[in-house]
């Protein structure tokens, strides 16, 4: 432990110079950390056969400080979480209300009483044709004929 003493605080500058050089700043403390499980690994791995130990050091932490900045970045994209002020937002109560019936019953003059069923069911209550056929309990292609003649007359009033 004294051998590790020694070299953590020989090479603790050189740590702190890698994380500036890769512009870390957030969870610091985290990357800190890695960066000293980095140079203990180098300490036990080192062969002085191969080269310098300072060069050796110094590759393997930039080395494991890039790969977890890699897997930080990942988990962090996969993961967004929104900003607090995302959660303070009050929704607008009126956003999304369905048509009101009495709007929806002025396009409905001159149709007739299928018709409006079908511009009822389909706009304010937000059935499909399929629902609205066993809810009437007729064919499908008689809610298609329904809606083919209702567009056709609302397109005419409208104008289009």
């Amino acid at each position: 432990m004294k051998e590790f003493l020694a070299v953590f605080q020989k090479y603790e500058a050189m740590i702190h110079h890698i994380l500036r050089s890769l512009r870390i700043y957030k969870n610091y403390d985290e990357f800190f950390q890695i960066g000293l499980i980095a140079l203990w690994e180098a300490k036990e791995r080192f062969d002085s056969k191969k080269g310098s130990f300072t060069s050796f050091a110094y590759l393997t932490i930039k080395g494991r400080l890039l790969t977890e900045l890699k897997k930080s970045a990942a988990l962090e994209e996969r993961y967004r979480y929104p900003k607090e002020e995302f959660w303070n937002l009050q929704l607008d109560e009126g956003a999304d209300v369905p048509l009101e019936m009495e709007t929806l019953l002025t396009y409905c003059e001159g149709l007739t009483t299928n018709q409006k069923k079908w511009v009822v069911a389909t706009f304010h209550l937000g059935m499909s044709s399929a629902e609205l056929a066993d809810y009437e309990n007729v064919s499908p292609s008689a809610v298609k004929k329904w809606k083919r003649g209702a567009l056709e007359k609302i397109k005419q009033k409208l104008g289009r």
